[in-house]
């Protein structure tokens, strides 16, 4: 237990105290303790579910499921908070973008979205993972919105509403799925708990467990960013702050994605005896493809940089999606790795961007160029983001896809060409913009930055040791989890 109040309530405490602080400096200095507490949390969480296997109590669930998501947010929130402190220090004191009390509300807000996301994540009550998910979408709406340009503030509207819409269609199902609960339970039961649920889930309603998961597919799917209701995304992450981008793409879009998974399990449970049980995976592959696609063509002819790779995350959850709806142990595997290696990949890739766009002082893609000549570090790194993204081998997003081509010509052999294209689609597109950004002429009075290269070459060659070989420990916490998503171990 001690374990799951560090994890969750340590960046709550960091948002109520942070804004307290007097000193800009220390409050990043606190933003960057925090996060390593609440790291130091999930790790011990981690080895409480390896020794005892899943952990349960009135409101909370932790099993292998969510435990490896809780320690990849909270992780890849510690790697970002050391980029965001000199990063957030640079444009409050030398571009002079963001006051001291905007710095202030940065950093409680960065806290309380980790809060958010960590709740969610363990909680096992529907009624809270709604709450939480509706929470982080107000503490990043104040992120977006951090700059106070026009832009930024109708980026935020726009996320808002958007959101807001989605959030409520996500409430509405989870109320079908208590109504369709209630005519189960004996008066008195949580009707909310996702454990209670998914042992009476065969017994559901079918008709209204469908109604239910199509409301909540489309809420969450909205905060997943799953077309057509995907056109916040690239506005949050280009109005934002590059810090917000990082957590945005490597961490919200996975919870929002764990939501939907787990109300496809209890779905499947419910329509297995019904004339169609494999109607939730079938819409996961529908909404999954049409992403995808979507994704990998929005690549091409994008002029700022950070909408580039939010397209990406675009085309990379809808993988995601469609893995999760093939279903079986191989494509169930595949998308949970898959969610590992991409949010390791881009944060590192928005960790870059970020130096490049100071470098360049500006985030148009056609004025971005010889990095590799201005600043060594900051061009490697992100040419080795983007052919890891990409899906080159080594890294661990080529293991991943291959996995999941592999799983998709075993079930649906038809639409592997589909998969095959929209992948040789993203990599033109990446690549037709990375390599100018890159390898061109260094436009004259381009001046190195200061930059912290550290957590970019930690999450690579995590990325780059995932795609050589899975460890022991994380390959039995994704066979775990592969096994209660699925129904079925892969290893």
């Amino acid at each position: 237990m001690i374990w799951l109040l560090l994890t969750v309530f340590t960046p709550l405490a960091g948002a109520l105290l942070l804004p307290l602080l007097p000193r800009v400096t220390v409050a990043g200095w606190l933003n960057l303790a925090l996060c390593a507490l609440s790291l130091v949390g999930a790790l011990g969480l981690a080895i409480e579910v390896l020794l005892h296997g899943s952990l349960a109590g009135d409101s909370f669930r932790v099993d292998a499921f969510n435990v490896y998501l809780a320690v990849l947010t909270a992780f890849v929130g510690l790697t970002t908070a050391i980029f965001s402190r000199p990063y957030m220090y640079y444009v409050h004191s030398e571009e002079k973008r963001v006051s001291r009390n905007g710095m202030r509300l940065y950093h409680s807000m960065y806290q309380g979205f980790l809060f958010t996301m960590l709740l969610a994540l363990t909680t096992d009550n529907l009624g809270i993972l709604w709450v939480a998910v509706e929470g982080a979408t107000l503490t990043t709406v104040l992120l977006v919105s951090l700059y106070r340009t026009p832009a930024a503030i109708e980026a935020a509207w726009k996320y808002f509403i958007l959101c807001g819409v989605g959030i409520a269609q996500a409430l509405f199902g989870t109320v079908a799925l208590y109504f369709a609960a209630q005519h189960v339970l004996p008066p008195g039961a949580n009707g909310l708990s996702w454990s209670t649920l998914y042992a009476i889930a065969p017994q559901l309603e079918p008709r209204v467990m469908v109604v239910a998961f199509v409301f909540l597919l489309v809420g969450y799917g909205t905060k997943v960013g799953l077309v057509p209701l995907h056109s916040w995304l690239p506005d949050a992450h280009s109005e934002g702050p590059t810090p917000m981008s990082a957590v945005l793409s490597g961490l919200l879009l996975n919870v929002a994605l764990y939501a939907v998974v787990r109300m496809k399990m209890l779905t499947d449970a419910a329509l297995v005896h019904s004339s169609s049980p494999q109607l939730a995976g079938h819409l996961l592959m529908g909404f999954g493809l049409l992403t995808f696609l979507v994704g990998a063509i929005s690549l091409h002819r994008r002029r700022d940089i950070k909408r580039l790779f939010s397209y990406s995350s675009i085309e990379h959850m809808g993988l995601m999606t469609f893995g999760f709806g093939v279903g079986g142990p191989l494509a169930t595997f595949a998308a949970l790795l898959h969610m590992l290696v991409h949010s390791l990949t881009k944060s590192s890739i928005f960790i870059s961007v970020g130096h490049a766009t100071h470098i360049a002082r500006t985030q148009r893609i056609e004025r971005i160029r010889g990095l590799i000549r201005t600043q060594p570090a900051v061009g490697w790194s992100l040419l080795l983001g983007v052919v890891a993204i990409a899906g080159f081998p080594p890294f661990g997003i080529f293991t991943s896809e291959f996995l999941l081509l592999v799983a998709t010509m075993q079930a649906w052999p038809w639409l592997t060409p589909l998969l095959v294209l929209g992948l040789l689609v993203a990599l033109a597109g990446l690549f037709r913009a990375v390599q100018p950004m890159v390898f061109g002429a260094a436009p004259v009075g381009q001046y190195p930055v200061r930059a912290n290269m550290l957590p970019v070459i930690l999450q690579l060659a995590m990325v780059l040791i995932l795609g050589i070989a899975i460890p022991g420990v994380l390959a039995h916490w994704l066979d775990q989890a592969t096994q209660l998503i699925s129904g079925r171990p892969l290893l």
